[in-house]
């Protein structure tokens, strides 16, 4: 596998570049983009930026956390508050993910999406209001262990680390997910099915697939 230096700025145009290529036939109705990374990947500062390079190219963006769509904490918590497999294939609520926002931006669905539904700090239902994504509109979807699932994304972005790199920059308080990403990256292989690869081991310095 090549991999190429590029600076995030970069990236980001280029991403969003591709984004406006999708087609209405693969997608680019209402494109759904994954931007997938651990938490130390910081997947959100990537979304952040590739929004905002999307509206300034006239599409309206709607982000959703993977986080606020987490089963309420007593599912969570069910096998203990530190198991890594509960955490890689419990945690996130995939039916209503599909209900709430991939079924909406299905052909011929009405485009409007709920943002967020459960709040893991306050373990309370968030309350958003519905927001409609009109055609061209973009669906971005940040977050941990997003592949696997048979999410039906246009464009997938994956923030790789190293085991040792995501060791290092994890807090030590959630290092017990590290074996959840072992597994997501041998099962799911994310690196490989991922249309954008992105090595992050250091976030000065990240290179990439192009």
């Amino acid at each position: 596998m090549r991999l190429t230096p590029v600076t995030w700025e970069r990236l980001t145009e280029a991403v969003a570049d591709r984004v406006l290529e999708l087609t209405p036939d693969d997608g680019g109705e209402r494109p759904r983009v994954a931007i997938d990374g651990a938490p130390a990947a910081r997947p959100d500062a990537l979304a952040q930026a590739l929004a905002e390079a999307l509206r300034l190219r006239g599409r309206p963006v709607v982000r959703v956390r993977a986080e606020t769509y987490w089963r309420p904490a007593s599912q969570r918590y069910e096998l203990g508050r530190q198991d890594s497999d509960a955490y890689y294939e419990r945690w996130l609520d995939t039916g209503a993910l599909w209900r709430e926002v991939f079924d909406p931006l299905a052909p011929g669905g009405t485009g409007r999406v709920l943002p967020s539904l459960w709040d893991p700090a306050t373990d309370r239902a968030t309350r958003a209001a519905y927001e409609e994504l009109p055609p061209g509109g973009v669906l971005l979807l940040e977050g941990a262990l997003l592949q696997g699932y048979g999410f039906p994304f246009d464009l997938s972005v994956h923030l790789r680390m190293s085991g040792a790199a995501l060791a290092r920059r994890t807090p030590e308080d959630e290092r017990w997910t590290l074996p959840a990403y072992a597994r997501y990256e041998q099962e799911a292989a994310p690196g490989e099915t991922a249309d954008v690869l992105v090595h992050t081991d250091d976030p000065r310095h990240p290179a990439w697939t192009g």
